[in-house]
């Protein structure tokens, strides 16, 4: 009867080994890991040695992130990442014993990681902007039994050029955009895997050289800290009502806009429509949220309190993608048809809601006959003043500082 009143034996961590083993046989289980190597190096190397000391045995070895440190506004600023995303991850990078790697981003656990596969004949940089983490980091790695990992205070931006050519990068920080040093540091036939942030939506891609520019070989939805420094690039949040409606904006044309006329339009009838678009529970989705950013069209994310404006009812009440007009808003929603079935529709406000709202209906059905089941856009990151191939496929470009990324929706056909 565990967990009942009558049950007085203490509740005990698991031990390092028994933690850490069980970790390495759910990614496993999960195909979060798919080499030897990779899993050697998760059997091997003790998480809890890199995560504060308040973090128990069982909750530095979950599958789940740890936050080592916040910002003065508590929002975190480093953390450990999901140990699925950190092994999939380090799959995608294609490590090999003797490699040369990069880590940008650094806490220690990561690195040590990448140490195991890349083996005493390899080579592992990590560099962070925060003095605080690389002290951290090397104080755990040492303790750990890794010294010859290196630990260098830097801007993410500049990369390590003294351990280049590098056969991976990877980064563990949310970027906007690929500065020149990682590329220049990259060996010919290297993988960069970044988080990626497009129009607010970040994926982990794989990126390999593919001519003048590079190829993303695995899309990954994931969530990390952003980048700061040099590369910084922070989404705009605009309050549409308070903290109680907000609005992310990852996009200079949009954040142009006069947006103040959204705040009265909220205050005003909703329209909704629906799509006949369905989908069973817990289905991944992810590809839509893409979809609707790609659009050549404003957009934002919105951020709904769910317990103050419940009436609202976001399809995400964290970050649900939104169409935008200088007056209207309208934005993703769903709602349950049965036990096994919901189905994709839009709710506007303000003067223009009607066409907006049935401009995303369109969207999702142009996706469901278009791109569901397709593999996913193809992505492609070209250096500023590279000329961009003309296609007569759906395409969104994101320009940003020293690339743009190039999202085109292929369907099968064009593949």
């Amino acid at each position: 009867m565990v967990g009942s009143a009558l049950d007085t034996t203490p509740q005990v961590d698991s031990s390092p080994e028994e933690a850490r083993a069980r970790l390495a046989d759910q990614l496993l289980a999960d195909g979060r890991i798919t080499s030897p190597e990779v899993e050697a190096s998760f059997r091997r190397v003790p998480r809890h040695l890199f995560a504060p000391g308040e973090v128990s045995v069982d909750a530095a070895y979950a599958d789940d992130v740890v936050i080592t440190k916040r910002g003065p506004d508590g929002r975190a600023t480093s953390s450990i990442s999901a140990p699925w995303l950190q092994a999939m991850m380090l799959e995608a990078a294609r490590l090999h014993p003797g490699g040369r790697v990069l880590e940008i981003g650094s806490g220690g656990y990561n690195a040590a990681l990448i140490a195991e596969v890349v083996g005493p004949q390899g080579t592992v940089a990590s560099i962070d902007i925060d003095s605080d983490i690389v002290a951290n980091a090397r104080t755990a790695l040492d303790i750990a039994g890794y010294p010859n990992v290196q630990v260098v205070q830097a801007d993410a931006a500049t990369g390590w050029l003294a351990g280049a050519p590098y056969d991976a990068i990877v980064v563990t920080v949310e970027a906007s955009d690929i500065p020149p040093a990682w590329t220049d540091q990259l060996a010919p036939d290297g993988f960069l895997v970044v988080p990626l942030r497009m129009r607010g939506n970040t994926r982990c891609l794989t990126l390999a050289r593919d001519g003048d520019h590079l190829t993303a070989t695995d899309a990954i939805l994931c969530g990390f800290v952003p980048m700061q420094g040099a590369g910084a690039n922070p989404v705009t949040r605009r309050a549409l009502r308070g903290d109680d409606v907000t609005l992310r904006i990852d996009d200079p044309d949009t954040r142009s806009l006069n947006l103040d006329a959204l705040t009265p339009a909220l205050d005003g009838p909703g329209v909704d429509a629906w799509s006949e678009v369905t989908v069973p529970p817990a289905t991944s989705f992810e590809s839509l949220h893409l979809w609707l950013a790609s659009q050549p069209h404003p957009y934002g994310l919105l951020a709904v309190d769910r317990d103050r404006t419940a009436d609202m009812d976001p399809q995400n009440w964290v970050s649900c993608p939104a169409l935008l007009t200088g007056d209207s808003i309208a934005y993703l929603t769903i709602r349950q048809l049965d036990d096994t079935t919901w189905e994709f529709g839009a709710r506007g406000y303000g003067p223009h809601a009607a066409p907006l709202t049935q401009h995303v209906v369109d969207l999702i059905t142009a996706w469901d006959r278009d791109h569901r089941h397709q593999p996913g856009p193809d992505i492609r990151v070209y250096p500023t003043g590279v000329t961009i191939p003309p296609t007569d496929q759906p395409q969104l470009l994101v320009p940003r500082h020293h690339t743009t990324t190039a999202i085109t929706w292929t369907t099968g056909d064009h593949r």
